[in-house]
């Protein structure tokens, strides 16, 4: 038997033949066998891929060993001729270090972290080997399906960390820009900034967000703010950050000093030291800085023709008010004046507060006796007719006292008296009343000295004469005072004159002293001139004067009194 035609196993494997013999002999007689051939195989035939491209998704961020695809190639030969081997080749080291393939199932695992932000897709060449060598090839595209694993990033462009109190709203006071790596819904991002400041964010350009101020700002109210930007994304679980700012509010001068009163009221004893401290006053700021740096001026005013200035001083750093002269509450019992403050701003801002200064009255100023006068040339006396009853009125003492208060309460007393069994005075009124009936035993002449005192502390008091004569006619009168009159008047003139000449003596001596020390110092300058002068000297001979046989005299006598 002879093969005639290729055999191809693949397409047959066994072949059955029934072999006749015949012989030539009529009839003819012939006898058949059976023959099976079975086609062995031969590597003839290499594997074929089921697919040319196979398609298949996975997560990024799969754990190793996640089944991606399995490619499948079959071989029609048989036995070891149609056992088929994958393996991945021809492609980047990146992908072959990401994926592999099981060399016997062909199933495609993950070897390394995929990352949706790094690769897309990534494409593998599987080769389907048999023993003989004969190979087939299919592409497998892998596309990798993104995760929500990237936080969104916030990224300042521009900002200033300090913007004025006085800005207007809408101020732009920094751009961000905000980015996710993730994609789709996952990349998808919302920006927002915290609701308690006066601020808000705008969405300028895609991925840029501008924060502007949304109100007027008071740094008195608030010097400062945290902002915090916040970014998220809408995947899911959503993914977020955030970022913190500190904006400064910058000073301007808007605030005015304040004072802690409006009205200041404050009590100073009279006759005080001039410099004394009064009190302090005080004016705060809200502003910062050299706005918020205070002085003080007293407002230049006339308080009973008299210039405020000339009464008291403040401190243009602390606010202290003296007082510049010692007041006296004779004079002025109160006066008012405006204390201004002013802040060292640009335009400086100022108020004003109102100080109120009361003297307090002191005990500085003795009764003054307006009744009766005292005289020192004259006599006056009060008469008393002998028939006086008790209580009989003589006269009343008149006084004053300047000061107030208890200061001019004044009482009167009798301090001295000839005879206190006759007079009394009346404690508050002054009043001089006989105690008893006037006999004719009584002296004619009596004399009272009366004590006026106040009621201050410590007291202070004055006294007065008077000269009170118990008579019932004037010449009786006249007759016992013109003794006293005339000794009085004596004693005053020769007093008078006493001094007076005491006065002429020494100032003539001091006179002559003087000019005979000028005269001694005149004489000594002269010598010393003359002494140290290298000129001639030339005799000098006043008129009438003649130089008579060397001997100088005068044609006249001349005589000198000093």
């Amino acid at each position: 038997m002879v093969l005639q035609n290729p055999l191809d196993r693949e397409k047959e494997e066994t072949h059955t033949l029934v072999l006749i013999a015949s012989d030539g002999g009529e009839p003819h007689r012939s006898g058949t066998v059976r023959i099976h051939i079975t086609v062995l195989d031969a590597n003839d035939n290499a594997p074929v891929c089921s697919q040319p491209v196979y398609k298949a998704d996975v997560k990024e961020n799969s754990p190793e060993g996640t089944v991606v695809t399995t490619v499948s190639a079959k071989d029609a030969d048989k036995g070891v001729n149609g056992e088929v081997t994958y393996s991945i080749a021809h492609v980047a080291r990146e992908a072959k270090q990401l994926f592999e393939v099981n060399v016997k199932t062909g199933e495609i695992r993950v070897a390394g972290k995929l990352d949706f932000e790094k690769s897309k897709t990534y494409q593998l060449n599987v080769q389907a080997t048999d023993h003989g060598g004969y190979t087939d090839t299919c592409k497998v595209i892998i596309q990798i399906i993104d995760e929500n694993d990237n936080v969104p990033t916030i990224q300042l462009m521009s900002f200033s960390n300090s913007i004025s109190e006085d800005s207007p709203p809408g101020t732009t006071i920094a751009v961000v820009n905000v980015d996710d790596e993730d994609s789709d819904v996952n990349g998808v991002v919302k920006c927002s900034i915290n609701s308690d400041v006066p601020f808000k964010i705008e969405s300028s350009l895609t991925g840029y967000y501008t924060i502007v101020t949304e109100d007027f700002l008071d740094r008195e109210s608030i010097p400062e703010y945290n902002i915090t930007i916040t970014v998220s994304d809408q995947g899911s679980p959503s993914l977020s950050s955030s970022k913190n700012i500190n904006v400064k509010v910058s000073d301007v001068n808007d605030s005015p000093p304040k004072f802690d009163q409006s009205e200041y009221s404050k009590t100073v004893p009279e006759n005080n030291s001039p410099g004394f401290s009064v009190f302090t006053l005080s004016a705060s700021d809200a502003d910062w800085g050299q706005n918020a740096r205070v002085s003080y001026f007293v407002e230049e005013k006339e308080i009973n023709g008299l210039a405020v200035s000339s009464l008291v001083s403040v401190n243009s750093e602390n606010g202290v008010i003296h007082a510049v002269r010692s007041f006296d509450y004779e004079q002025i019992k109160w006066f008012e004046f405006n204390v201004t403050a002013r802040d060292a701003g640009s335009p400086p801002l100022s108020s004003v507060a109102t100080v109120r200064i009361m003297i307090q009255d002191q005990n500085d100023n003795p009764p003054q006796v307006l009744y009766p006068v005292q005289t020192g040339g004259s006599l006056v006396a009060e008469m008393v007719p002998r028939s006086a009853d008790v209580g009989y009125l003589v006269t009343k003492v008149v006084a004053v006292d300047v000061d107030s208060g208890q200061n001019a309460w004044l009482s009167y007393k009798l301090q001295k008296a000839a005879d206190r069994a006759l007079f009394e005075v009346g404690l508050q009124n002054g009043e001089i009343r006989t105690v008893r009936q006037v006999t004719d035993k009584d002296a004619v002449k009596q004399r009272l000295t009366v004590i006026v005192e106040d009621n201050g502390q410590p007291s202070r008091s004055a006294t007065v004469i008077v000269n009170v004569a118990v008579a019932d006619s004037f010449p009786e009168v006249l007759s016992e005072f013109t003794d006293f009159t005339h000794d009085k008047e004596y004693n005053d003139n020769l007093t008078f004159y006493l001094v007076l000449a005491l006065a002429v003596v020494s100032f003539l001596f001091i006179t002559c002293l003087v000019v005979i020390i000028s005269v001694k110092i005149y004489r000594w300058r002269q010598s010393r001139i003359l002494y140290h002068s290298s000129l001639p000297v030339i005799p000098y001979y006043p008129p009438r004067y003649s130089d008579t046989l060397g001997t100088g005299t005068l044609q006249h006598v001349y005589n000198y009194e000093v």
